[in-house]
């Protein structure tokens, strides 16, 4: 698949891994949607960058966990882009939750966001990429949901949907569209990460480092480019997820 005069939506575009992602596919000559929740801010510098590469783009607000938001935000898009060709689920929920601390609210927002929005925003936009002739679905996956962590129990599960989110898909989906996953490891720390447990999400790779974004970006697009994957996990993680 070309890059180049395609629509890309990227969701949780404004900041960190899902901004990298849509600067290089902007940079490779895709137009942009850019997603955001709750960083208006950064979601227009965002598109300011896509802008100063000499690519289109245009920023949509929306809660995906929210039905009617998420379509309507794809309705938006429909009517600015006319189609999408390329999706990548990257917006995600992160918190930690021991079996004692977890709520149903902890289980349900992650569970909404990281896996039951990517299904329907799929869904969503594959009408479109199967009326276009082409698709290509990416989702931002964790190897927290291949070995699911202790004291991040809902995330770990949810995580693990997206996995079976991302097989099912390619299966319903194909030939037409391929759907696959990245699995980065520790790249960007959550803000709220002390140097200790930074350290620690280090040591537990293989190759004993952080990752960076474009390690992250490249994966994603060497996805998109090849058209005989499907169904696939891409780790970027150091080796991490054979611990």
């Amino acid at each position: 698949m070309e890059i180049t005069n395609s629509i890309a939506l990227v969701t949780g575009s404004a900041r960190r891994i899902g901004r990298a992602i849509s600067l290089e596919l902007a940079r490779r000559g895709a137009r942009l949607a850019i997603h955001y929740r709750s960083s208006e801010a950064e979601a227009v510098e965002t598109l300011s960058m896509v802008r100063a590469l000499g690519s289109d783009g245009e920023i949509f607000h929306a809660d995906l966990a929210d039905d009617s938001a998420r379509d309507a935000m794809v309705e938006a898009i429909r009517s600015r882009f006319g189609t999408v060709h390329i999706l990548v689920n990257n917006a995600s929920e992160f918190a930690p939750g021991t079996l004692e601390a977890s709520t149903p609210e902890m289980w349900d927002k992650q569970m909404d966001a990281n896996a039951r929005a990517p299904f329907f925003l799929a869904r969503s936009c594959a009408t479109m990429m199967l009326d276009s002739g082409r698709g290509k679905i990416l989702n931002i996956a964790d190897p927290a949901g291949e070995k699911i962590w202790t004291g991040y129990l809902s995330y770990s599960v949810s995580k693990a949907a997206l996995l079976g989110v991302t097989q099912g898909l390619a299966k319903e989906l194909a030939p037409g569209i391929q759907v696959n996953a990245v699995a980065p490891g520790p790249v960007y720390f959550p803000d709220s990460y002390t140097p200790e447990q930074k350290q620690t999400a280090i040591e537990r790779t293989l190759l004993k480092r952080a990752g960076s974004a474009e390690d992250v970006v490249r994966a994603v697009v060497f996805l998109i480019e090849n058209d005989y994957i499907t169904g696939e996990v891409l780790h970027v993680d150091g080796g991490r997820h054979v611990l």
